[in-house]
């Protein structure tokens, strides 16, 4: 199932970005192997549900016989994923040279946060040194106030995980057509920026200032943006354009010709202020009543826990239940090629046997790398 259905991926197992794009790859149907490493430490690993929809083996790169069974793997695969710091494939005898010896077709992503070359390339980082460095991060957050982090959400998971995959599909198809492989530089600082392409567009001709809390999208404006409702909880509001925008005042009880145009940024304030006094005289379920379903452009703002029970989740069934863990489905839909969640989150090593079996290793070369220690099986959640 899915449209990504027989493509083969190894996955060099690391944390955040990386498992969040062999998931996305997985959801899409490809057949992901995650190579742990060996570790039998107790791990909650049925909450780790970056991990789903693939199984995982363990393998000691370290070990003679364990990169040669990587290199195997390699070999039989359309693509591999790996997020360490530039060098450290190398010093396996992993890096892309070497896979590449081995199948000249194999697409090689490779995903760190500076990139593998420039002068932070080698320095540690998270997503919030990525998403500053390219101005995401000085644009979100209070007028008056300092930077707020979204999460992770755009240096990790969009700049990071969606650019490896979009990457990963892109090279595996002129792979197809020409027979021959690359390496993927992916760097999360480099997806940020891009994912910001616009703002630069806008701030290019005087649209976008500098300043936070002063532009129509991160705040400023009082027709885009969230506000607290009469039980502490809160509504967001999007009326952009102009017809959205009367829908807004006359649901609202204004009239239009008693207020200032809706783009005199100086009266911006005032307007967000005047507001604020009125989102705060109903709770946001009674908001709801009034504003959601319509042009205003409008939906509460829902906890983790709230979510997944709102009905229009429900009736898209958005979130899924698998082994008592609430988690979103897979997406995109697909009209012919649906996506499904074929497994939860295995334990670390729980498939080693069978993975390497279906990957093309006999019985008795399993059993060898279990003996050397270069492989090790998990029976943690079996």
């Amino acid at each position: 199932m899915g449209p990504l259905a027989g493509v083969k991926i190894v996955e060099f197992a690391g944390i955040g970005p990386g498992p969040m794009c062999a998931m996305l790859l997985a959801d899409l149907g490809a057949d992901v192997l995650r190579v742990d490493r060996i570790d039998p430490a107790p791990v909650k690993f049925r909450s780790n549900i970056l991990n789903r929809n693939r199984p995982s083996i363990s393998l000691d790169l370290k070990h003679p016989d364990g990169k040669k069974a990587a290199l195997r793997l390699v070999g039989e695969a359309d693509a591999l994923i790996e997020g360490f710091r530039p060098g450290v494939m190398e010093r396996l005898g992993l890096g892309p040279e070497a896979c590449l010896e081995r199948n000249p077709r194999v697409v090689y992503g490779r995903m760190t946060g500076w990139g593998q070359e420039g002068p932070l390339a080698m320095a540690a980082g998270h997503d919030i040194n990525y998403i500053a460095l390219t101005g995401a991060l000085h644009s979100i957050g209070p007028k008056d106030g300092p930077p707020s982090p979204p999460l992770n959400v755009i240096g990790d998971f969009g700049g990071g995980a969606l650019y490896l995959a979009l990457g990963v599909v892109s090279a595996v198809l002129n792979a197809m057509r020409t027979g021959k492989g690359q390496v993927l530089d992916v760097a999360m600082v480099d997806g940020a920026a891009s994912l910001i392409t616009a703002a630069y567009g806008l701030r290019s001709i005087g649209v976008w200032k500098d300043q936070r809390g002063s532009n129509s999208l991160d705040g400023g404006a009082h027709y885009y943006g969230a506000y607290e409702t009469k039980d502490g909880k809160y509504i967001s509001l999007a009326s952009i354009e102009p017809q959205f925008y009367a829908e807004l005042l006359q649901r609202l009880g204004l009239k239009k010709e008693d207020l200032p145009d809706q783009l005199d940024r100086e009266e911006w304030p005032a307007m967000r202020a005047r507001l604020e006094g009125i989102f705060r005289q109903k709770t946001r379920d009674e908001w709801c009543d009034v504003l959601e379903g319509t042009d205003v452009c409008f939906a509460p703002v829902l906890t983790l826990g709230e979510a997944p029970d709102h009905p229009h989740n429900k009736a898209r069934g958005a979130f899924i239940e698998v082994d008592g863990v609430v988690q979103p489905a897979p997406a995109p839909r697909f009209s012919a090629t649906p996506l499904e969640l074929r497994s939860g989150p295995p334990a670390p090593g729980a498939n080693t046997s069978e993975a390497l079996s279906a990957w093309g290793f006999s019985r008795q070369e399993v059993a060898s790398l279990l003996e050397a220690g270069a492989a090790w099986q998990n029976s943690m959640n079996k």
